[in-house]
């Protein structure tokens, strides 16, 4: 997608846990650091008891912010804390006008057959929201 704001202002809002957790909708324990775990329950209406914990895999300033994690655990009551992780990666590019932010998920091939479609439709449904939440952030920010 393409955004109205610097990529230095999208660079804040994905990698500054506080900035993150203010257009994702979630309270994080502490600042992102590759190979740390931060953890933190979402603050998205409805889901309130989902927990939350990334771990990130690469940070390049301005251009690349990755981390891994269970991309579906919604209910408590099933056994989504077994499923594997996936990986979230960021790329930002700088265009005419803001920058280009190019979201992809990985690791959907490691759930088992029917499982694996409920995460990626319900995953996809919820980047879609998530990416008109960083939009809204940024742009009204910068």
């Amino acid at each position: 997608m393409e955004l109205k704001a610097t990529v230095s202002r999208v660079w804040r809002a994905l990698t500054n846990h506080n900035e993150f957790g203010a257009w994702f909708r979630a309270r994080l324990d502490g600042p992102f650091e590759i190979g740390k775990a931060t953890r933190g329950p979402s603050t998205y209406p409805g889901y309130e008891h989902v927990r939350f914990e990334i771990v990130v895999t690469r940070l390049e300033p301005e251009r690349l912010f990755a981390f891994t994690w269970g991309p579906y655990a919604v209910d408590p009551k099933d056994d989504s804390a077994k499923d594997p992780p996936t990986t979230v990666e960021f790329t930002l590019e700088a265009i005419v006008g803001g920058t280009r932010l190019r979201l992809v998920e990985s690791g959907y091939d490691k759930f088992p057959g029917d499982r694996r479609l409920t995460v990626l439709r319900e995953n996809e449904d919820g980047w879609n929201i998530q990416l008109d939440s960083i939009a809204r952030y940024v742009e009204n920010a910068s």
